[in-house]
């Protein structure tokens, strides 16, 4: 398999978020919701009292252009008050005040503005990723990119082409509903391109704004969670056949592996007020088989030595810190501790989606990592599916 990683770059959220302005607002918003007199603890047991948004909270929470009959008119409306005898002057003021209520912000007003920033974040991304690579634009011979949230078709991938702007031979895969699993997946693809040609030069971007999935008008507890643990990151980071002066990571072997029958779990539904990010209590204990699987991978892997390997750094993202909790309770004893670490760090910012694994990765890198040294990238996304990567840093 042998691919080469160059250090990512990572583009945070320059709007900072703070838990306690969430907490505020939905306070204020939902005083009556079941779980309002544990909203306070609920909060504090995310680890997370800020995180990066690439549009500011009151963008996300402000109200509709149009008033709240713009879905329907203003027409039946008039007619049904004209019916129950209302003079003209009356239904004329009637109209008015209906039409002041504040109406949610329709799929357009939310999307639109964080779709043109999730382009701009991503061309930053990539520009920093062929800078750290020593490469030039020209020099790119394929982009993948992934972004779940803000679906537009054309997609990043054309976008970017565009705006670096890229050869026009360059070949674009867009995957815009890898979702959490995109880095671990990106960097397996990118490893099989550059596999069959290792002159090939691949640039992976993923582009995330997650906090499209904030909405105000929602009440259940889930919905409150959503609103807790995201945040918005774009990275980048390029891949070649042969090791560069600036790669750091070897990567040798991927695998895949995706639960029948958990599509449910977790899902993003569009409405008339925009995406939603559906999650259901069940999901960490179904993402506990993703890991037991990668596991069984790896022992298959090194059945020969099971005793004297161990990853010497697990660079993943399972979609929250209990599943990060059961790896470490499921790996083998005599692995070391403090492999999670740069993991956990990543989570105390925020969820990062597809960009997360690149986040933990530029961290683990800016620790300092020995030559030789072994790496594991593990990561799980709505489906359920996972992607791992085993490789070594150089």
């Amino acid at each position: 398999m042998a691919a080469h990683l160059c250090p990512p770059a990572v583009i945070h959220g320059e709007h900072a978020v703070k838990t306690s302005q969430i907490v505020e607002e939905v306070r204020e918003r939902h005083p009556h919701a079941a779980w309002a007199p544990r909203i306070d603890s609920i909060a504090a047991s995310t680890g997370i009292e800020s995180r990066g948004w690439m549009l500011p909270l009151e963008t996300a929470v402000a109200p509709g252009a149009s008033g709240a009959l713009a879905a329907t008119g203003a027409g039946p409306a008039r007619a049904a008050l004209a019916r129950d005898g209302f003079t003209e002057q009356d239904v004329d003021r009637v109209i008015a005040a209906l039409d002041a209520v504040p109406a949610p912000q329709t799929v357009q007003e939310r999307t639109a503005p964080a779709w043109e920033a999730v382009q701009a974040y991503g061309e930053r991304a990539a520009r920093g990723a062929l800078q750290i690579a020593g490469l030039d634009v020209s020099d790119v011979d394929c982009l993948i990119t992934s972004n779940s949230t803000t679906p537009a078709l054309p997609g990043l991938d054309v976008a970017l082409a565009n705006r670096l702007p890229l050869r026009s031979d360059a070949m674009l895969l867009p995957a815009s509903q890898w979702a959490c699993v995109a880095g671990t997946r990106s960097l397996a693809l990118a490893a099989d391109l550059v596999a069959a040609d290792p002159d090939r030069v691949v640039l992976v971007v993923i582009s995330e704004a997650l906090s499209t999935t904030y909405q105000p008008a929602d009440d259940t507890l889930e919905s409150l969670i959503v609103r807790l643990l995201f945040a918005d990151t774009a990275v980048a980071a390029v891949v070649t056949g042969r090791p560069r002066p600036q790669s750091v990571l070897r990567l040798d072997a991927s695998w895949n592996h995706t639960l029948p029958d958990t599509q449910d779990l977790h899902r993003l539904e569009t409405r008339a007020d925009g995406t939603h990010f559906v999650m259901d209590r069940r999901g960490p204990r179904a993402v506990q088989n993703t890991v037991t699987a990668m596991w069984e991978w790896l022992d298959e892997r090194y059945r020969d030595d099971p005793h004297s390997w161990h990853p010497d750094v697990l660079l993943a993202h399972p979609g929250g810190t209990r599943v990060l909790e059961y790896m470490e309770q499921t790996m083998p004893e005599e692995w070391p501790s403090g492999l999670l670490d740069h993991s956990r760090d990543s989570y105390t910012s925020g969820n990062r989606g597809g960009a997360a694994v690149f986040d933990i990765l530029r961290r683990a890198h800016d620790a300092g990592q020995a030559p030789g040294s072994r790496a594991v990238l593990y990561a799980a996304a709505p489906g359920l599916t996972a992607t791992a990567l085993e490789g070594q840093w150089l």
